[in-house]
């Protein structure tokens, strides 16, 4: 008897004791009293109003977004080449493609030259399509060419005001997750509302718009509330379906638009590959997720060409190792305690040894180093032995790839979101390990089973789904702080729906002795109320501030040397320098680049790294030599990375340059003791004194401040 009430409770069946059962609804003879009628009433009413809610929260934060990044630059007001500039490092190379696509005399040749490009790598033709996730801006201008509002909107309008629309979608999502695990639309309010006053820590589209994550965290969002709604129990077939549909569709489009897709996708596997093992979803499901992950990686590898770096990926590797592994072992939920712990054990090795046999054999077959970098920079940052490599040490030096600083927590806190997100996480994960070990330990201890009965209700499939999801989530953020986005916007999601469900409360009441029904509803409502109540007081003025501020796009120097090249380049000219202003010069001029900031190739990663000599203590001849190889006519010194103090001894761009050529590093500090001086002094400082050595190879055509342009003699 108590293990069929647990399972009822379980699947979200039994009768709560704050609602009242449908007996109370009906009249001996059957007949359903009208407040039934009322109660279906005002569910639609308050599913009606929710969802005004939510779509008013999501074109609020599109307009606010919005409105901080005109008031920031002043875009309305500045030159197309300010605005272009404006779009900093890989934001630039990505809006480039747009730009192309929009300018071609037809889609058609617009194609073409992405599938075929030879302006973004000189000496090369590469396919963008393969190598790049750019099919939203081939689809954005496809877009904009066919409907007519070329007279009313600019491109780059039409660009940015998607990206901002998206953030509509985004935070509706986040709202619908939280209304979901909760069961009141308060909670979706109240994850939109922390979403909004920790902005700086949950999104950063108003500075970064064309960045990949801002197209593909949307998507993400809205899968994790798809999924959120699929592993409830109860559903009917044609909701099922719909909803796998929709899981499929946000996988897809998240997987298109981001290249770090496999390595999210994969966090949310292992979170899958967890909750399976110990029980807590059904299995069928989880298969099904898996399947649809390799689905949507395999469509989005075919639409970009094959490419190998996503067959290779560990997500394929892990998600078919689990199905082949499910297949072997058919009994692995059969047993007692110690037996079920030995078939775990024995899964998860299997699992892991077929991941990486399987993951071998591919990268082997087809001769994959396009992720080796990443690899690299893992070992290195997790401490498995030091590294010269110098691809590892850009990522290590980097502090987007540094741990999580501690002020974060600090700015979260403020808003209450770190302390609330902190007591619903104690709790969860006190009843999912308790539940865990019931699961493992089987069904038949009634007695334990019916001590542990509050626990159950408060960990349901989709809050168990959540609670592993944000775990980690969180791991990833702490360890790689450029992630944090990925965690902070499901912290606001995980803690509103803590504040606002009755299980939390019910079980925290009753821990303390205090929990009645009617306390648990006043607290339900009256503590969510008094958080917003007070996120409106303390952080409303600060908004309203915060949009009354004006300011203004200023860089004259980068605006300077666009227009220099414009003006005084052919158009078939080809440039070298660092991959950050590359990007730009693509954008802003159209000229051909040696290199730029798109990482993921180990032919690039190579070439940056020749290109970068130019920062090293090389002779003249090598560095022209080197340049000449990637046929370059104009070379851009940066007197902010020659001269550079951002980072400190170490982590310089000169340093890494230094220390993977083997040299001596500039300034006081200790140096490896096989580090040897260089013969010859720094080019990019030496170039400057107009030494013959140097003016036999290279001229200066271009100065100001900032960047120094030298043109390289077309010796025979």
């Amino acid at each position: 008897m108590t293990t069929m009430r647990q399972r009822r409770v379980g699947k979200g069946t039994e009768a709560d004791d704050d609602q009242p059962s449908e007996e109370k609804n009906l009249k001996p003879d059957g007949k359903i009293l009208s407040g039934h009628t009322g109660g279906k009433l005002w569910n639609i009413l308050s599913i009606t109003v929710g969802g005004i809610v939510a779509i008013s929260l999501g074109l609020l934060t599109s307009v606010y977004v919005a409105t901080l990044h005109e008031n920031d630059l002043w875009f309305s007001n500045i030159k197309e080449v300010e605005r272009e500039i404006s779009f900093r490092t890989e934001c630039g190379l990505y809006y480039s493609y747009y730009k192309q696509m929009i300018q071609a005399a037809s889609i058609q040749q617009g194609l073409h030259g992405l599938v075929y490009d030879n302006k973004t790598e000189s000496v090369r033709t590469i396919n963008i399509l393969e190598r790049m996730n750019v099919y939203q801006e081939v689809f954005l201008s496809i877009l904009y060419r066919i409907l007519p509002i070329q007279q009313y909107l600019e491109p780059v309008y039409f660009y940015i005001y998607t990206l901002f629309g998206l953030q509509a979608v985004y935070v509706i999502a986040l709202y619908v997750t939280s209304w979901l695990l909760s069961g009141t639309w308060l909670s979706g309010l109240l994850a939109a509302c922390w979403y909004i006053t920790n902005r700086i820590d949950t999104t950063r589209v108003e500075f970064t718009i064309p960045l990949r994550e801002n197209w593909a965290l949307p998507f993400f969002a809205v899968q994790i509330a798809a999924i959120t709604y699929l592993v409830r129990t109860h559903l009917q077939p044609v909701q099922e379906r719909l909803t796998l549909m929709a899981v499929f569709i946000a996988t897809f489009l998240f997987s298109l638009t981001w290249q770090f897709n496999q390595f999210m996708m994969l966090i949310q596997a292992l979170a899958l590959f967890i909750l399976d093992c110990f029980d807590m979803l059904p299995t069928a499901k989880v298969m099904w997720l898996y399947i649809i992950q390799i689905s949507g990686l395999l469509l989005v590898c075919v639409l970009q060409f094959f490419n190998s770096m996503i067959l290779g990926s560990l997500l394929i590797s892990f998600n078919a190792s689990v199905l082949i592994a499910r297949t072997i072992q058919k009994n692995l939920k059969k047993g007692g305690l110690l037996n079920r712990l030995g078939k775990l054990i024995l899964h998860v090795l299997l699992v892991l040894c077929l991941t990486l046999l399987i993951n071998k054999f591919i990268k082997k077959i087809l001769n994959l180093e396009s992720d080796e970098h990443i690899f690299k920079f893992l070992k290195a940052k997790f401490g498995f032995g030091a590294t010269r490599d110098f691809d590892a040490n850009l990522y290590l030096c980097e502090e987007a790839f540094g741990l999580l600083p501690l002020n974060t927590f600090s700015r979260l806190s403020d808003t209450l979101l770190f302390y609330v997100y902190i007591f619903v996480l104690f709790f969860m994960t006190v009843a999912a390990v308790i539940i865990a070990f019931w699961n493992l330990s089987g069904s038949n201890q009634v007695q334990f089973m019916d001590k542990m009965e509050e626990c159950t209700v408060t960990l349901k499939p989709d809050a168990a789904y959540n609670l592993i999801h944000t775990i980690l989530f969180g791991c990833l953020a702490l360890s790689t702080m450029r992630m944090k986005y990925l965690w902070t916007s499901h912290m606001c999601v995980f803690a509103s729906f803590g504040l606002c469900s009755t299980e939390v409360w019910k079980l925290t009441l009753k821990c303390i002795h205090l929990y009645t029904s009617q306390r648990t509803r006043v607290i339900k409502y009256s503590v969510p109320i008094m958080t917003l109540l007070y996120i409106s007081y303390k952080f409303w003025p600060g908004i309203m501030d915060e949009l009354s501020e004006l300011r203004e796009f200023y860089d004259p120097d980068t605006v300077e040397l666009m227009n220099w090249i414009k003006s005084n380049t052919p158009n078939t000219a080809v440039f070298a320098g660092s991959m950050q202003l590359l990007a730009g010069v693509k954008l802003c001029t159209g000229r051909t680049l040696t290199n730029h900031p798109h990482y993921e190739d180990k032919n690039l990663r190579e070439r940056t790294k020749q290109i970068y000599q130019i920062y090293a203590k090389r002779s003249p001849e090598d560095v022209y030599r080197i340049l000449r190889s990637f046929g370059t006519d104009y070379v851009i010194l940066e007197d902010s990375i020659c001269y550079e103090r951002r980072h400190s001894r170490g982590c310089r761009l000169r340093d890494l340059l230094d220390i993977a050529n083997g040299h001596i590093m500039d300034g006081l500090g200790e140096n490896e003791p096989d580090l040897k001086p260089s013969l010859y002094p720094r080019f990019c400082e030496e170039i400057k004194k107009n030494l013959p050595p140097y003016t036999i190879h290279f001229t200066r055509v271009f100065q100001n401040k900032t960047f120094h342009v030298y043109k390289l003699a077309k010796h025979k």
